[in-house]
């Protein structure tokens, strides 16, 4: 029997400019552009470094709407797949993840864009599906007020396969373009789609002819019920947090359980979480550099950012010394879930407001604190106990990427946890995720296949 490839650590590169929520002051570190956020370059430079470094992929998060109290890098920011087809063209190995919402999209715009990049790229294009938690986003889209939490997920679902339907529109020898036959189409291998849907309407076929790695790769995020459901569904890696081993290997194991209960392999669901690591000298350094970081954090701004789950509530009107408002009904069409844990983490302690935004702040502490050597052995130990099967790492400063790409990488390879070199040229192929047959080719085959029935 040939023998099982080892399973590898999967690297992944949050590249967030100045600033993601929780990072007030990172856009004053002189090693930053001030509009790294809208600066290509300095996108590239970061892309071409984590590729150096054998990262799968940059990963570009967005959001639809923002207030003066959003994170500055969602202040000013560029579009994902316009930046991600920059990038492509100074790449050639990594992946390219853009975020695009499902509730402002419309499948055909989303499946043309993203087959676009996978073309561009050859074969290196990922979609982080959402489905926008900012429920001021329904104010820039003629809509008086968000989608409730199943219309969110019951349009996701329905966007995502609708999509999926679209680059299945070719199949992979549908163009012969033989000059000597004057054949360019062969008719039988082009398809419509012919969807009718509870929430999309759609002819098809898609415009553009099947691409390098098959489909793009799936990756979601979200972590309520509804959100665990459709990513057991749907993707191909989940992005996610976990503050501790435990909830890290529960979360894996119930979404590898969902996926198996939907009939699909689990082996093909990824878990990479974001992390962030601080890394020093020595573990005290290290440590002390946590400390500074989370002391460093503004008040003021954690208190703003604190409305974001509940829709966006002003939390300044409230006594901070006073009890949790009851307001988690505000984030019912916004981040549910986030807002529904901090109002039972308040009431179940008796926090005031100014606790809870204390606990906040100091939430931000990471379990991958420590010299090189220590950070390795956390990483490593968090994945060979399930907890993941790869790691995103946002990059801002890249002195401090550097640390992580310099110092604990080498530590990882040299122990395996981490492979050396690309072994595709297509995200798919690096992130050991199976090519999805066509469906169209799979039926046929089935049928020729089939014996012939003889009167």
């Amino acid at each position: 029997m040939p023998e099982t490839p080892r399973r590898t650590l999967k690297l992944g590169a949050i590249l967030l400019g100045v600033g993601g929520p929780g990072q007030h002051r990172t856009w004053l570190d002189p090693e930053i552009p001030a509009d790294a956020s809208v600066d290509v370059n300095w996108y590239i430079d970061r892309a071409k470094e984590a590729e150096a470094a054998r990262f799968d992929h940059v990963f570009i998060v967005d959001s639809q709407f923002i207030t003066p109290d959003s994170p500055n890098h969602y202040l000013s920011r560029l579009e994902p797949l316009t930046l991600l087809s920059a990038i492509a063209v100074h790449t050639r190995h990594i992946g390219l993840v853009g975020t695009l919402t499902t509730s402002y999209n419309e499948p055909f715009n989303v499946a043309r864009r993203l087959a676009s990049l996978d073309h561009i790229s050859g074969g290196r294009a990922g979609w982080n599906v959402v489905t926008s938690g900012d429920a001021g986003t329904a104010g820039n889209y003629s809509r008086d007020q968000h989608f409730d939490y199943a219309t969110r997920y019951g349009r996701a679902l329905e966007h995502v396969r609708v999509a999926q339907g679209l680059w299945d529109s070719y199949e992979a020898d549908a163009l012969p373009r033989d000059r000597e036959r004057q054949v360019f189409l062969d008719r039988s291998k082009l398809h419509a789609l012919n969807h009718v849907g509870e929430h999309f309407s759609v002819v098809g076929p898609l415009n553009i002819e099947r691409t390098p790695q098959g489909q793009p790769v799936i990756f979601q995020a979200g972590d309520s019920e509804e959100g665990r459901d459709l990513g057991a569904e749907i993707a191909d890696a989940i992005f996610t947090h976990a503050p501790s081993l435990e909830q890290a290997v529960a979360f894996r194991t119930e979404i590898r359980e969902r996926a198996a209960a939907k009939g699909r392999n689990p082996e093909h669901v990824l878990i990479v979480p974001g992390i962030f690591p601080v890394i020093a000298d020595t573990d005290a350094e290290a440590q002390a550099r946590q400390d500074a970081q989370l002391g460093a954090k503004s008040f003021e701004k954690a208190l703003a950012e604190l409305g974001r789950p509940f829709g966006w509530h002003d939390f300044s009107q409230y006594d901070l010394d006073a009890p949790f408002p009851s307001v988690a009904a505000a984030g019912e069409r916004s981040f549910r879930t986030q807002a529904e844990a901090i109002t039972r983490l308040a009431q179940t302690n008796q926090w005031t407001l100014r606790q809870v935004v204390e606990h906040q702040l100091a939430s931000g502490r990471s379990p991958f604190v420590g010299s090189p050597l220590t950070v390795a052995d956390e990483i490593q130990r968090w994945f060979e106990a399930g907890g993941f099967d790869g790691i995103n790492i946002s990059v801002n400063s890249p002195r401090e990427f550097a640390r992580f790409t310099e110092q604990v990488l080498p530590i990882l390879r040299e122990r395996g946890v981490v492979r050396s070199e690309y072994e595709s040229t297509t995200l798919r192929g690096n992130l050991g995720l199976p090519v999805p047959e066509n469906r169209h080719t799979a039926a046929r085959s089935t049928t020729s296949e089939a014996p012939l029935l003889v009167p």
